[in-house]
């Protein structure tokens, strides 16, 4: 049996979090195994499905990486073929159509609500001759599905579920406008793409035993569940945009790597003993259903960024020059020249090591882009006062004369040597140098920034600091 496994999302919105751990699982389970995974969206809610939310869906789970097999399925053109299916189980009496009004319906869920039982329909059209139809009703077409015994779930997350069927009732397979429901549709994908395991979350449960009913009835195989818990917030409570709910696409703005919330999103619900930093090749090589926990997941931003971390120090330096670039280029409203990429390069190893996103990467950065005089923030202003002046000259002075080679040791030496020489600790000088040069109190080591700029950006920026206007 070739194993295949589908992410069918709505698009009736952003791809979110949850969706893409769905995603994110299905094609791993998908390529354990050797088999195919099949990305379908469910676009038979025409007032609700948006193109926008399409081209999310899509683009989102390609910047993650995740990526299925074939072309994209969109569920609204096989219409007619799950039409087909709903009209077969009529043929064959295992469906039947119903003439309820609306204000009957309606009555229905009233009166069961009074009663204190869950709405549901009656089935009072199930066994009624359809001459006694009423004129001017368009008919739905409901599953007679079983009313004694129960219903039993094997479920590869959940264990073993059951379900009694008199707990359920005939649900609609077609409207009155001769549109397919969704759990009708469904069913029929499913079958039709020979999706083998429906790997989903736990708010699909109670959709599966429905499901169940319309293999049996159409005669198919039924796929192997697995329902994996939703995600939480932090603090334990469903998760929302406060907790991180947001679009995939939210992320990547917020300077997040596509590999590193892959590898969070595959912790999420899963664990491989105390692995954390995960690479695809060995999520592939795990993956194999189980390890999926049965209690929901708790998204964790620290958590998330402390990851991030970690897969922008493992990066490639001219990689991320390359995803700064924009952000960089927008926030000083130029271009970036020659100089200045020569320049991040070169400081990369030393950016990255402090930054939790590429935001603060490219917040970092800027220090070997920015144009004289640089801009110094309020926590640098004091460190630039008339004590801090006063050893930014001798400062100044000595690294301009005549033979200072111009390495990140040999500065090091050289401003140890004079703080010592006046029986001052090296920090007297190199705060206020710090502050000189990058505008900041925090930066990757003084003396690599001074290597980097050189000796001709560094002397400038030392004399716009002691500039009388400063």
């Amino acid at each position: 049996m070739t194993v295949v496994t589908r992410f069918a999302p709505s698009p009736t919105g952003m791809l979110h979090i949850g969706g893409a751990r769905t995603a994110l699982f299905n094609m791993l389970y998908a390529r354990h195994f050797g088999g195919r995974f099949v990305l379908r969206i469910e676009d038979t809610d025409r007032a609700r499905s948006t193109e926008e939310a399409k081209t999310a869906i899509v683009e989102g789970l390609s910047w993650l990486g995740i990526a299925w097999d074939g072309d994209v399925n969109f569920q609204s053109t096989r219409q007619e073929r799950h039409r087909q299916a709903a009209e077969d189980l009529l043929a064959r009496g295992l469906a039947y159509r119903c003439y309820c009004t609306p204000e009957e319906l309606d009555q229905m869920r009233q009166a069961a609500r009074a009663a204190g039982q869950a709405p549901r329909y009656d089935g009072r059209w199930r066994d009624r001759d359809p001459a006694d139809a009423p004129s001017g009703i368009a008919p739905t077409i409901r599953l007679k599905a079983p009313r004694e015994g129960e219903t039993v779930l094997s479920d590869m997350v959940q264990g073993e579920v059951r379900v009694a069927n008199s707990e359920m009732d005939d649900l609609v397979l077609l409207r009155g406008d001769g549109s397919p429901t969704y759990m009708l549709s469904v069913v029929v994908d499913d079958h039709d793409m020979g999706v083998t395991h429906v790997l989903r979350g736990d708010d699909h449960l109670t959709n599966a035993f429905r499901q169940i009913h319309i293999f049996q009835a159409l005669g198919y195989d039924l796929p192997v569940f697995g329902h994996v818990p939703l995600i939480h917030g932090a603090d334990g409570a469903k998760l929302s945009k406060r907790h991180g709910a947001l679009g995939v696409d939210e992320y990547r703005q917020m300077g997040y790597l596509p590999e590193a919330l892959c590898n969070y999103l595959l912790r999420l619900g899963w664990s491989h003993g105390d692995d954390e930093v995960i690479s695809l090749a060995d999520a592939i090589a795990w993956f194999d259903g189980s390890g999926i926990g049965r209690s929901p997941a708790r998204f964790d931003y620290t958590k998330l960024g402390h990851l991030n971390g970690l897969y922008i120090r493992q990066s490639d330096d001219a990689r991320l020059v390359d995803l700064i670039r924009p952000g960089l280029e927008a926030a000083l409203s130029r271009p970036l020249d020659d100089s200045d990429l020569r320049r991040l390069t070169a400081g990369m190893d030393g950016l990255k090591q402090r930054a939790r996103t590429l935001v603060d990467l490219a917040q970092a950065a800027a220090i070997y882009c920015l144009h004289r005089p640089l801009p110094v923030d309020d926590q640098a202003r004091p460190l630039l006062a008339a004590d801090g002046r006063a050893h930014l000259r001798v400062l100044r002075q000595a690294l301009a004369a005549d033979g200072v080679l111009w390495q990140r040791d040999k500065l090091e030496a050289l401003v140890r040597d004079l703080a010592l020489s006046g029986g001052h600790k090296l920090g007297l000088f190199a705060q206020p140098l710090r502050a000189a040069v990058t505008g900041r109190t925090t930066s990757p080591p003084i003396f690599e920034v001074m290597e980097i700029l050189g000796p001709d950006e560094t002397l400038g920026r030392l004399d716009d600091a002691l500039a009388p206007h400063t």
